[in-house]
């Protein structure tokens, strides 16, 4: 049984100092009963505290990591349902099937394309994060070739397929100080696989297919045996199963404090049938229902990016949105001349702004302006985008000096501000642009072209 928030604040120094970032030691020991905040956030907890609280400050879902440096995947440290409530802490990671009986050119193609699956969104680089090499040819000396080869070709973290303990121990001669996940531990083999990840300090995949109850038992036998940092499968296929166990799994960590349960979970959307598409929505239920690990058969660019977007969305916090600097930015190679453009520094649009001006080819200024990451018009409702902070913002960044006309572009949506403007900046003269971004190439050459500027 959990301790309350009562009892947490008895063990903690009383000084109210404030370097946990909450203004008392209650509201801190208040959040970290409800698993809201870990204890090393509070740098002043006693040894003898940390030993009675470390149980109780420990995330509900364990945080599991593999492979190494920066390439690091974290997985699980989990503590909500829902993404109001607090951030998600780890996106769920993808990774790409291999199976070792295919041809030496095939595996190659396969690892390049995870090589190559890096893209880029409002500033992030996305990737696929892992390789799943998958025994399929029954030989432990094939199973471990193509693990060095995938080694030496890719810096992606790894995950060991097989049921079989001789396949897994051939191939960690190669690949283990990469840290690998071993997959995976069954009501058959768990003795041994467990030996194997105790031997090389390894995290386990468990699993079961013959119910969650099952499931948790086997993981209480592992755990028992010195194994701890576990992933679990559930042997869920088809959507409607995976919906449910994921849901379930997570439910019975967060809410009921169900230890054997509280633990990353593993996915293979592509083994439930159908074609890339299907997998693709099957994988899109796993980033939204708290998969963990995601395992794909095909990471073709039309499946990955849809992947990506709904990733970056669901994992990023809704209570901080994402924000660029506030600046004067250079798009191209503009000059004294060339045109000046504001908008917010909500990083959507900030980025699909500046995708726009570049496919223009007009070399352009680009003026962001401090929203507290808030889109232009809901900047503008708030206040926060406003002729005031406009007219600072121009004499911040010395845009007189840096251009020599005096004429501001402002988002057609807020066409409203262009007086206002106008009034804060004497000598300038405000345009109003498109309402759309797709909109923008357009006019800056028809500008550009017609020597408005």
């Amino acid at each position: 049984m959990g301790l309350t928030g009562i009892q947490i604040f008895k063990y903690l120094p009383k000084t109210n100092c404030g370097d946990c970032k909450f203004p008392t030691c209650l509201a801190f020991a208040m959040r970290l009963a409800a698993a809201q905040v870990r204890l090393d956030a509070c740098p002043h907890v006693s040894e003898e505290a940390k030993k009675v609280l470390t149980e109780v400050s420990a995330p509900p879902i364990r945080l599991v990591k593999l492979g190494m440096g920066d390439r690091t995947i974290e997985l699980g440290d989990e503590t909500v349902l829902f993404r109001h409530e607090k951030k998600f802490n780890h996106p769920s990671a993808l990774a790409l099937l291999i199976a070792d009986n295919l041809t030496d050119q095939e595996i190659e193609q396969k690892i390049q394309q995870v090589n190559n699956s890096v893209m880029e969104r409002v500033g992030q680089k996305l990737r696929v994060e892992l390789i799943c090499l998958q025994e399929r040819s029954a030989d432990p000396a094939r199973f471990a070739q193509v693990a060095k080869k995938i080694v030496a070709s890719s810096e992606a973290g790894l995950i060991l397929s097989s049921f079989k303990p001789e396949m897994i121990k051939a191939a960690l001669a190669e690949t283990a100080a990469r840290n690998p996940l071993i997959y995976a531990a069954t009501e058959e083999n768990y003795s041994q696989m467990t030996a194997l990840a105790k031997e090389y300090k390894l995290p386990l995949a468990v699993f079961s297919d013959k119910g969650l109850e099952a499931l948790s038992s086997l993981a209480e036998k592992v755990a028992a045996e010195g194994v701890e940092d576990l992933v679990l499968d559930s042997g869920a296929r088809s959507s409607g199963r995976m919906l449910s166990d994921l849901t379930q799994i997570r439910r019975a960590a967060i809410k009921k404090k169900f230890k054997p349960l509280g633990y990353p979970t593993i996915i293979f959307p592509g083994e439930g049938g159908g074609d890339a598409l299907m997998e693709a929505a099957r994988a899109g239920i796993g980033i939204m229902k708290y998969a963990s690990l995601i395992v794909l058969n095909s990471i073709e660019k039309e499946v990955l990016l849809p992947l990506y977007t709904l990733r970056q969305n669901i994992f990023t916090d809704p209570q901080q949105p994402m924000q660029v600097a506030e600046n004067l930015y250079k798009v191209g190679e503009p000059n004294q001349d060339s045109p000046l453009l504001i908008t917010t520094n909500f990083s959507l649009t900030y980025f699909i702004v500046l995708g726009e001006i570049e496919n223009s080819k007009v070399p352009s200024w680009l003026l962001v302006a401090d929203s507290e990451g808030l889109s232009v018009l809901t900047a503008w409702a708030a206040d926060k985008f406003n002729a005031p902070k406009i007219a600072k913002l121009v004499k911040k960044q010395n845009v007189e000096e840096i251009v020599k006309h005096r004429k501001l572009i402002i988002p057609g949506y807020v066409s409203i501000l262009s007086g206002e403007i106008e009034e804060e900046l004497p000598g300038w003269k405000v345009l109003v642009g498109p309402r759309e971004a797709a909109n923008i190439p357009k006019y800056l050459r028809d500008m550009t072209s017609s020597a408005a500027l």
